[in-house]
């Protein structure tokens, strides 16, 4: 995910990285081309004159205007959904590590469940993303709990569990009160809640046909506005047809990326960045230093 401070208005005319403009290029340009050849031909396809007006393109572009809109505003929301899911597991590991090192008597044992919930937080994001966990959760884990955790199919959820069964030995050692007990599960449950969100928005994305149904529609309008703008705008066509493209396809664009808030597209959520910052702050509870590598600053956000 791209942050960065506000740029001067000017500035802002001309950024590429995260503007979707690179990846829309070849249909902006394409869809140019073709409304700047109707112009040259004046919207003649061999002895057949195409007449069209502006009247139904300002029907159907206000249509599609609202259908983008709502897709736009469905996308976001899964996006939001994303990053609070993620901002819950930062405030309730660090409050295991805090509950852990506050309320157990032995608090040298504490850094135990730090590991794990280090270990829990990595294979999250590596299991919403499609990639290896292994290099990044190892290094938290001792010989017993990186066979088990290494035989799983659902890495995080055996990492909360290993959570779980650290707050129960404590328990039946007598280290932990029942009652202080309590909050704790509390807290492993919320990250429970946490995981099953975060893989219900990576399992259900927007439903194909919707998606469809918007993208011909905006390539059938595009394709035809040439025609309908032609005879009262004259050369000044292609520009026009080229920022009305440009609105419609950045737009498409945007919604696709981030419908799905876990991928690695400029505009999802650094969840590299974020994994970081969480295994940073509950590490530096326990006065340890961070394992992994520090993220680069173009996959950083605060969390």
């Amino acid at each position: 995910m791209i942050t960065r401070p506000p740029l001067h208005w000017f500035k802002m005319l001309f950024v590429l990285r995260g503007s979707v403009l690179p990846r829309i290029a070849p249909q902006l340009v394409t869809i140019t081309l073709f409304a700047a050849v109707i112009t040259v031909f004046h919207g003649r396809i061999g002895e057949w004159k195409v007449s069209l007006n502006f009247v139904p393109f300002s029907l159907i572009g206000l249509t599609l205007a609202i259908f983008l809109g709502f897709r736009n505003s469905t996308s976001y929301a899964r996006f939001w959904e994303g990053r609070t899911l993620w901002g819950s597991v930062l405030n309730e590991s660090r409050s295991l590590t805090r509950q852990a090192l506050t309320l157990v008597a032995d608090q040298h044992d504490a850094r135990r469940l730090a590991y794990r919930l280090c270990a829990f937080v990595h294979a999250l994001r590596h299991q919403l993303r499609g990639t290896d966990a292994w290099p990044d959760v190892a290094p938290f884990l001792d010989e017993a709990d990186a066979a088990r955790l290494k035989a799983a199919k659902f890495r995080p959820a055996i990492a909360l569990l290993m959570a779980g069964e650290w707050v129960g030995e404590r328990l039946r050692a007598g280290q932990l009160a029942p009652a202080l007990a309590q909050p704790m599960e509390m807290s492993l449950n919320q990250l429970s809640t946490a995981l099953g969100g975060c893989e219900r928005l990576a399992g259900t994305p927007i439903p194909f046909t919707y998606s469809v149904i918007i993208h011909r529609c905006i390539y059938l309008y595009c394709v035809l506005l040439p025609f309908g703008l032609l005879d009262s705008i004259g050369l000044m066509t292609p520009v026009i047809v080229c920022f009305i493209a440009y609105t419609f396809f950045a737009l498409e664009a945007l919604s696709a990326e981030i419908e799905e808030p876990f991928g690695e597209e400029p505009n999802d959520l650094a969840l590299t960045a974020m994994s970081y910052m969480i295994e940073s702050t509950v590490l530096e509870m326990v006065g340890e230093a961070p394992k992994s590598t520090a993220p680069s600053p173009h996959d950083f956000i605060q969390v």
